[in-house]
């Protein structure tokens, strides 16, 4: 029985920053380059994070998405991740 794990947007960083590393050592990319992208990659999955802990709140809660995001920018904050 195979299972239809998502990955989280922590597996997702994890995998991409290796995937940079190797490209830096393998001279693909540039140390300057290096950081241009880890820096896209960690915007990006802190944006995947985002919409992860507001569709596990919706779930966990009933609430529709708009209640749960107000909620997550008054913890977290409103501006861009």
């Amino acid at each position: 029985m195979t299972k239809n794990k998502q990955q989280t947007a922590v597996e997702w960083f994890s995998v991409r920053r290796d995937i940079l590393e190797i490209e830096v050592r393998l001279g693909k990319l540039s140390p300057i380059e290096y950081a241009e992208e880890l820096t896209k990659a960690e915007q990006q999955a802190k944006a995947m994070h985002k919409q992860e802990i507001i569709k596990f709140g919706c779930l966990l809660t009933q609430a529709p998405q708009h209640i749960i995001e107000e909620a997550y920018n008054e913890t977290y904050g409103g501006g861009e991740q």
